[in-house]
């Protein structure tokens, strides 16, 4: 089930950030997390926290 939930929000967020033209780059710099981080939460690695989550949904203009 956990790992489910992490594909789905990477999924989303990279979805997302297509749909805004940003690289994983840009969307990191905008939210204040490193690129890296992006990728790895786009790829189910991490688990991001909320508030990273809040600060990067902020970015893509939708509500977490």
């Amino acid at each position: 089930m956990e790992k489910n939930i992490l594909v789905s929000v990477g999924l989303r967020i990279r979805d997302l950030r297509k749909l805004k033209g940003y690289s994983q780059e840009q969307l990191g710099e905008l939210a204040d997390v490193h690129y890296s981080y992006i990728g790895a939460i786009e790829h189910a690695e991490k688990n991001t926290t909320l508030t990273n989550l809040g600060k990067i949904a902020d970015q893509v203009h939708i509500s977490v």
